[in-house]
């Protein structure tokens, strides 16, 4: 072995021994301790009694199409500076570990553009090893909590697992950076982020946005009791589209039951009187004019239903309060039971609507959240371990500067 190759920079400490091509073409490297003398693994200072000898196979990365082991002695030390007895420091080996830092490092990259599965094909290490190694370095991201400087809130759950299941993600309003993600959407699962906030933090708050969900409310009004809920316009519009406008629609398609013709047009009718007029095409908005015009009902609640987002652009609380006069008189006059009962509901939560002529925020951010949470999920072909699936959120919204 020529002295270039056995005074490699790869290997600190150490010299190439010799060099042999194992039965699957990979190259198996022995090395051999240099004439340094070796550092403790414990306090880092350099030592010269050696308790014991024993060699470790690990796995370095890729020359080429080659794979790479190293047979690498490891001395441990009778450290006389600190007492301890533990194994030597070696600069490009992590403790205990059987890959390289430069293998890590290599891995740490592909992980960011690749799901975990594809990584471990391409590398042939274990799934667990290659989920271990991003789950430490997401850790080291983002495992400390911080939430220096945050006065707007935004909550939202989102679909964890099917069957029900679910988590809440809060966000900050302003950086949209995400803070905190935990399993289930109720006030216990939620009290830990406002625990993490501490009494200061959750003084500093002044508004938080969410849907019309009693368990952030109620815990919100208990941690922070200075910051104003304001309920978000997407939720409610679509839960109208739930509650009126679909049982409007079942309720006018079952009157046409002898006229299976028009039954049939309103019962194909949902995603046009659910849609934005604005997101709809030409055909489209001719279709919704002309069925609008033969149902009175419907043009009723679809009226009701563009009335209704109005009440969110408010220039100001008292015109806010008008609107939603107008919008209250309009339903009573309506006499649809499922508009009046709607509306009877929404009465409760209208401070925290007209709180959006205030404070303009509102959760629609998180659906943008929601959807990329999809794409994680889809890309990694699900999750087992929900700790590792919150760290890889938190790393897809790191927020922007201030």
């Amino acid at each position: 072995m020529s002295n270039a190759m056995s005074a490699l920079p790869f290997w600190e400490g150490f010299r190439v021994d010799s060099c042999v091509e194992r039965e699957d073409s990979s190259l198996l490297i022995s090395l051999t301790e240099s004439d340094s003398a070796p550092i403790c693994g414990a306090c880092h200072q350099s030592c010269s009694l050696v308790h014991e000898r024993r060699r470790r196979i690990v796995r370095d990365r890729d020359c080429f199409d080659r794979k790479v082991w190293l047979d690498v002695p490891i001395r441990r030390m009778d450290c006389h500076h600190c007492g301890a007895r533990v194994a030597e420091h070696i600069s490009w080996i992590d403790r205990h570990s059987r890959i390289t830092r430069r293998l890590r490092n290599w891995i740490e990259v592909l992980v960011q553009i690749l799901p975990v599965k594809h990584v471990a094909k391409l590398t042939e290490l274990h799934w667990h090893t290659i989920k271990t190694i991003d789950y430490q370095r997401l850790e080291r991201l983002h495992g400390e909590f911080s939430a220096q400087g945050v006065c707007r809130l935004v909550m939202d759950e989102f679909a964890l697992h099917k069957g029900h299941r679910y988590a809440t993600v809060i966000m900050d309003a302003e950086t949209m950076r995400v803070l905190w993600v935990g399993e289930d959407k109720t006030r216990k699962a939620i009290r830990p982020f406002f625990e993490l906030l501490g009494k200061e933090g959750c003084g500093q708050i002044e508004a938080v946005a969410m849907d019309m969900n009693t368990a952030f409310d109620l815990e919100v009004r208990k941690h922070c009791p200075h910051a104003e809920v304001v309920y978000d316009l997407f939720h409610v519009v679509a839960r109208f589209g739930r509650d009126v406008v679909d049982r409007v629609r079942v309720d006018q398609a079952n009157v046409l039951r002898t006229q299976p013709a028009e039954r049939r047009v309103i019962k194909r009718a949902r995603w046009l009187l659910l849609r934005n007029k604005d997101k709809l095409k030409a055909e489209q908005a001719v279709k919704l004019s002309e069925l609008l015009e033969a149902n009175a009902a419907l043009a009723t609640v679809y009226l009701l239903k563009t009335e209704l987002k109005e009440i969110w652009f408010a220039p100001s609380v008292r015109e806010g309060f008008r609107r939603w006069r107008q919008w209250y008189r309009l339903v009573m006059e309506s006499q649809l039971k499922p508009a009046i009962q709607f509306a009877r509901r929404l009465k409760k939560y209208l401070r925290g609507i007209l709180a959006s002529a205030i404070y303009r925020m509102n959760s629609s951010i998180l659906e943008g959240v929601n959807n990329k949470i999809k794409v994680i999920k889809r890309m990694a072909y699900g999750f087992r371990d929900s700790a590792y699936f919150f760290l890889k959120i938190k790393h897809a919204f790191p927020g922007k500067p201030r």
